[in-house]
């Protein structure tokens, strides 16, 4: 099992760059895939990056390739999201999962059972 906390969200001008956080607790962090998914208001929610327990394989959705780098830190049990030359359409709540399986982390996230709160990114234009 692992909980998952969320922070970094807030309100930037298109343009301009926020980092994401994930946290977890619990051991076994090193055994999950993890995801970061947004949901905008009225919109489904989508995959946005991924990366292997290892580190080593990352996902990115078309939306954001070259805007957007997701990496973990294993010895602090946090994953990010650097997120550049943001745009007020990645405006939404953004969330992390963890699962053992890597191509859940790439759907909408409706198979993953460990989710964070969320933050919310607003991007102004």
């Amino acid at each position: 099992q692992v909980q998952l906390v969320e922070s970094g969200g807030g309100l930037v001008q298109a343009g301009g760059s926020l980092r994401l956080s994930c946290a977890a607790s619990g051991r076994t962090f090193s055994t999950y895939h993890i995801g970061w998914f947004r949901q905008a208001p009225e919109k489904e929610r989508e995959s946005v990056a991924a990366i292997s327990m290892s580190g080593s394989y990352t996902y990115y959705a078309d939306s954001v390739k070259g805007r957007f780098t997701i990496s973990r830190d294993t010895a602090k049990n946090t994953v990010y999201l650097q997120m550049n030359s943001l745009k007020p359409e990645d405006t939404a709540v953004y969330y992390c999962a963890a699962s053992q399986t890597m191509v859940h982390l790439r759907g909408p996230g409706s198979q993953l059972r460990y989710w964070g709160q969320g933050t919310q990114v607003t991007v102004s234009s």
